[in-house]
Order: C-alpha cells, then sequence, then structure tokens
C-alpha cells in the first residue's frame, strides 16, 4: 500500500508540473477540442514510455555492477536526482506557455501540417505529442530518477515490481491529464503567474524533500 501511495504522490506532482505540454493540452483543448488534446496527451503518453524504458535499462547496468550494500547508491543516485530536480523547479523562473505556439513550432520543425483528413489530423497530433515531450530534456531526467528510487525499493531486485511502480506513476500521470483536457476551460482562467510560481517553490520543494530522505535512508 505503501508503494501505491508513493507512486500516486509522485505521478501527482509530475502532472501538476507548468511546462510546455502543461499549456498545451489546455489550449488545444479549449481551441480544437477534448478528442484532438487526447490525441496529443496519447503522444506525451508514447514518449514517457520510451524514456521509462531507457531509464529501466540504465539501472539495470548499474544494478549488474553493484552487490550487497553498494546497491545503496540507488538511494544516492535518486536522491541527488531528485535534489537537482527540485532545485530546477524551486527557482524556475514562471512562464505562460502559449500552447499553440509551442505546438506550431513543433509542427514547423518536423513538417506535421495538418491534413483535410480528420483520421490523418488525429495522427499527426499524436506526433506532436510525441515529439513535443521528447524534446523536453527534463522528461528523461525525473523518469531516471524515478526508476533508481523504484529500483531500490524492489523485492529481490523484482523487474515486475519496478514496471509496477513506474506504471503507477504513468497512469496517475495520464489520468490527471485527462482532468485538466476535460476541465480545461475552468483551470485556464485560473492559471497566473503567482499559481505558477507557487506550484514550482512546491514542487521543487517537495522532490528537494524526497531526495534528502533518501540519501539520510543510506548515511543513518
Amino acid at each position: 500500500m505503501d508503494m501505491v501511495f508513493h507512486a500516486f504522490s509522485i505521478g501527482l506532482l509530475l502532472s501538476l508540473i507548468p511546462g510546455p505540454v502543461f499549456f498545451v493540452l489546455l489550449e488545444n483543448s479549449i481551441t480544437k477540442g477534448i478528442r484532438s488534446a487526447l490525441a496529443i496527451d496519447f503522444g506525451v503518453m508514447l514518449s514517457d514510455i520510451v524514456y521509462i524504458l531507457l531509464s529501466v535499462l540504465f539501472v539495470e547496468q548499474i544494478n549488474s555492477l553493484l552487490t550487497g550494500k553498494n546497491k545503496e547508491l540507488f538511494d544516492l543516485l535518486g536522491g541527488l536526482i531528485f535534489i537537482a530536480f527540485g532545485f530546477v523547479n524551486l527557482f524556475k523562473k514562471s512562464k505562460m506557455h502559449n500552447g499553440d505556439q509551442e505546438l506550431e513550432e513543433v509542427t514547423e520543425k518536423y513538417h506535421l501540417g495538418e491534413s483535410a483528413n480528420p483520421q490523418k489530423n488525429f495522427g499527426l497530433m499524436i506526433a506532436k505529442g510525441f515529439l513535443l515531450n521528447f524534446a523536453n530534456p527534463l522528461v528523461i531526467f525525473y523518469w531516471l530518477s524515478v526508476a533508481s528510487v523504484a529500483k531500490r525499493e524492489s523485492p529481490d531486485d523484482s523487474n515486475g515490481f519496478l514496471f509496477l511502480f513506474l506504471g503507477i506513476i504513468l497512469t496517475t500521470f495520464i489520468a490527471f491529464d485527462i482532468v485538466k483536457i476535460v476541465t480545461a476551460k475552468k483551470i485556464r482562467n485560473l492559471v497566473t503567474y503567482k499559481l505558477l510560481n507557487l506550484l514550482n517553490k512546491f514542487i521543487g520543494s517537495v522532490f528537494i524533500a524526497f531526495g534528502l530522505f533518501f540519501i539520510f535512508r543510506v548515511i543513518f
């Protein structure tokens, strides 16, 4: 039960990060409808899955080199990445992203112009969501931190536990994205610089606390 709560909490925090995808989903839902925003979110999820698999491969490589108490390095690694990620959010300058502009940049860069065929456009929105999220370096950063901690928590180095933990986080992440898409009109009016600053400071502080907890667990 603790594992589910921890994974749910991390997924919720990640879904609250006010990055480019956050604004793209809100504005696309308002201007082009829920179906279009869901297609983008599906693309985002696919890119997250790719990054999750890369993160798992990375921690598996490290795990194969470690034995006994050296496995506590997973706590140190995960803790340090959590702290670094936390400080990035804590001192990040809040920005009101223009969701339409973010999508337009992806469209021009990868030549993903919309078609008159709605079915083709659905696939294009998935591709745009994938590329938009995949191009964000912070995405692999936080999946690496989560995967390293999840591996340390896995009983008997169980990969089943590792994928379950990451799966709960991703499911929570996507579930709250869907809530944002469905309630986009109400949420968009509430988004202000003050709220973004509070979210960044809150998320940064929580991730720093997570990181310190994992490191202190090794020391003490």
